[in-house]
């Protein structure tokens, strides 16, 4: 029962979008990459690739968000399409490890983050959001919270997914 967390599309032009809540979202994303290191569990990067646009592959805005900045050993995937899974070999890379535990943080809650849950779930990884390390922004039909609390009582909770808070995972030895 190998795990490893994955980071999902926190990138600097993302970022610099100023997605829900963004000063907690990070910080929360800087303590759970912290404590999945100091435990040794493998820390795994996604990075959305664009061949333009905000997140063109290459550009500035595309890199990992300076704050989350990998270390050398971490992995990184570059995905094109909403799926973390899909043309990016990470599905052979944690079947060669062995994991079967993931853990999600990252964005946007509607997009990739919903996605990759449900493939993920197909596949059979047992899944756990990190509820307050997911963001997404305001759209022209919700606001960013009603987005995420929807996503996380009416779809994932208890269905695709277990959702635990920060404070929850860091007590987690």
């Amino acid at each position: 029962m190998a795990q490893a967390l994955i980071v999902i599309d926190i990138q600097e032009g993302l970022v610099k979008e100023n997605p829900y809540n963004a000063k907690n979202f990070i910080s929360n994303t800087k303590a759970i990459i912290q404590h999945f290191r100091d435990q040794n569990i493998e820390v795994i990067y996604i990075r959305h690739s664009e061949n333009e646009g905000l997140l063109a592959m290459g550009s500035d805005n595309w890199q990992v968000y300076h704050e989350l900045k990998p270390q050398e050993n971490e992995k990184i995937f570059n995905k094109y399409y909403n799926s973390i899974f899909k043309d990016t070999e990470l599905k052979e890379y944690l079947n060669r490890k062995n994991i079967t535990d993931v853990t999600f943080v990252g964005m946007q809650v509607e997009f990739c983050i919903d996605t990759s849950v449900k493939v993920g779930f197909e596949y059979g990884y047992n899944i756990t959001i990190v509820e307050d390390a997911i963001s997404t922004f305001d759209n022209e039909y919700l606001p960013a919270d009603t987005i995420l609390s929807f996503y996380k009582e009416k779809i994932w909770r208890n269905r695709f997914a277990q959702l635990k808070t920060t404070n929850e995972m860091l007590s987690i030895n």
